[in-house]
């Protein structure tokens, strides 16, 4: 048999991702085979050949929010949620470790102790056609949409306007590019010399790629910023999802040591 991850129906790319490493990982440190439920909902299919290893020998359902149930036989893991004053704060859930072989394991996976050590092996698992960038080059990874409408998650012009800033430091002559999910957000907020686009396969090619990175708070932005080997700078918000209103860090899982935060 094999360890198994999910693919949720109404989950992101980046999220979905981070169960694909997060699965593949365990498996390979257990000396196990693996494989997702519900490949066919991978979002990154389009520019992204990943193994989807075992096919899974149960079938499943689906239910609120396009969460994926799993029926099965197999044993289960959840990570576990951590809440405090109505936040998210999880990170690591040592319990994985304890996960045997014949086992569906669902969650975030987003803290680097699930992947880190074998990101090197997560280079080759995730791959997409090299994107030449120029050195002087600086990616922002501007999340607009449904954050809009959430003021403790979408990230104010002073952030921006900081990390370009910083950015400058290194280089006066800088070249400034957003990707985004969201242009019109992106054109308004952002100054005039940032150039603004979007096409899911270029943003996240630019990401991985670029020499200097400014990030927002989504998930997208984070699998290819920590597989980046040309990064020289990547900026972030400090707090993650509650850095407009100073904390507390939602979800600490998204705290990366390589990472510099403001």
């Amino acid at each position: 048999m094999a360890l198994f991850g999910i693919f949720h129906e109404g989950s992101g790319l980046g999220n979905q991702l981070f169960r694909y490493v997060a699965t593949r990982t365990l498996a390979e440190d257990k000396g196990l085979e693996f494989g997702m439920v519900a490949p066919e909902n991978f979002k990154g299919s389009s520019f992204m050949a990943l193994d989807m290893g075992e096919a899974f020998p149960g079938t499943y359902t689906v239910g609120a929010g396009g969460a994926v149930i799993p029926i099965s036989s197999m044993a289960s893991f959840a990570e576990k949620k951590i809440i405090e004053n109505g936040v998210d704060i999880r990170g690591y859930d040592p319990e994985i470790n304890f996960v045997q072989d014949n086992t569906v394991i669902d969650g975030e996976f987003q803290d680097e102790r699930y992947f880190i050590h074998r990101i090197n092996d997560i280079r080759h698992w995730v791959q997409t056609p090299y994107l030449p960038m120029p050195s002087y080059t600086c990616i922002l990874a501007f999340r607009g949409g449904e954050y809009t409408q959430f003021p403790e998650l979408y990230l104010p012009k002073e952030y921006w306007e900081q990390a370009i800033e910083l950015m400058k430091q290194e280089n006066p002559n800088m070249k400034f590019i957003a990707v985004t999910d969201d242009i019109p957000a992106a054109r308004a907020m952002l100054p005039d010399f940032v150039k603004v686009y979007h096409d899911i396969s270029m943003d996240w090619r630019m990401i991985r790629n670029a020499g200097y990175l400014i990030l927002s708070n989504s998930s997208f932005c984070l699998l290819p910023a920590l597989m980046n080997t040309h990064s020289k700078r990547t900026i972030a918000p400090r707090y993650w999802a509650r850095h407009t209103i100073g904390g507390p860090w939602a979800t600490a899982q998204n705290y990366y040591p390589d990472f510099e935060y403001i």
